[in-house]
């Protein structure tokens, strides 16, 4: 059963987010992060919230702070192998829980963004409907996983070129999809997800 979360507890809490989860290509990647009060008034002040709502110079320039500021931090993925294999919910779910066991020392209560437990955590967790929006270390973790997927995707687009992967970071933009009806898919792309009305799932 999740825990009650009461602001100025006493506990080490993380906040977890996930990001990716829409995308084409590459993995579902989540972070969790742990603030205490005056490290989460600080972030507050300086602007960190919902990943989506800011710029991507924004979120790099707000990376550094997060991870000075934060007690712990830790990012933990799931390939498209394991998406493909779970599908994206639990796949989602998996990388969230690989970040959380990775973050030492482990948090006494996760604050988890969205509507679904984390299986199999151990911890207690608290589920937070649009938590990115009202919980600063929720935030948080999505600024710094969003940057780290983002940074793995232009990586990958030297290795994968074609696939405007610079630009689109993944997602189903009309040039990426144009792409993969021209190219197929990478082994990086989700076999499991619909292209588009144009392509076949590729089994």
């Amino acid at each position: 059963m999740a825990a009650e979360y009461h602001p100025g507890a006493p506990e080490a809490v993380a906040g977890v987010d996930e990001v990716g989860r829409g995308a084409l290509f590459g993995p579902v990647v989540a972070a969790a992060v742990v603030l205490h009060a005056q490290a989460t008034e600080e972030l507050a002040t300086f602007g960190v919230t919902d990943s989506k709502r800011l710029s991507a110079p924004r979120r790099e320039a707000l990376v550094p702070l997060i991870q000075t500021q934060a007690e712990t931090y830790a990012v933990g993925w799931a390939s498209v192998r394991e998406i493909d294999r779970f599908n994206i919910l639990q796949a989602s779910l998996l990388a969230m829980r690989r970040a959380i066991r990775r973050l030492s020392p482990p948090p006494d209560l996760c604050l988890v963004d969205g509507n679904q437990p984390i299986p199999d955590l151990g911890i207690a967790q608290q589920t937070v409907i649009k938590g990115d929006q009202s919980q600063v270390a929720i935030a948080a973790a999505s600024i710094i996983a969003k940057v780290w997927r983002d940074t793995l995707i232009v990586r990958l687009d030297q290795r994968y070129p074609g696939y405007d992967l610079a630009s689109n970071k993944g997602y189903g933009s009309p040039r990426h999809r144009a792409a993969i009806a021209r190219l197929g898919r990478s082994p990086q792309h989700r076999q499991s997800f619909k292209v588009g009305q144009q392509l076949t799932l590729l089994s």
